[in-house]
């Protein structure tokens, strides 16, 4: 039986690494959310994907974070990810 877990990670890329860094995280398929931050922590933008859309959103939301990226210097990529993991059955007890 495997349990799902969401795990939080934060990842720092400057500007021309921000499409690319995003495009991977798109096509990994286990993540969840993906939230864009200044280096203030104001957040730009929030991508939630689900695996119906992933396909949909990938191109356009590229092209947008192209051009956040040129504009400003550093971000913040906040990254909701799901993770299986193995669950051993509890054994049972005799009575």
């Amino acid at each position: 039986m495997e349990q799902m877990r969401v795990v939080y990670e934060e990842v720092k890329v400057f500007g021309r690494e921000l499409v690319d860094k995003v495009g991977q995280l798109i096509h990994a398929g286990n993540v969840r959310r993906i939230i864009i931050k200044d280096d203030k922590g104001n957040t730009f933008m929030e991508i939630p994907l689900t695996v119906a859309t992933v396909g949909a959103i990938a191109a356009p939301v590229l092209a947008g974070l192209g051009a956040i990226a040129a504009l400003i210097a550093s971000f913040t990529i906040g990254v909701e990810k799901v993770k299986e993991e193995a669950v051993e059955p509890e054994p049972e007890s005799d009575r």
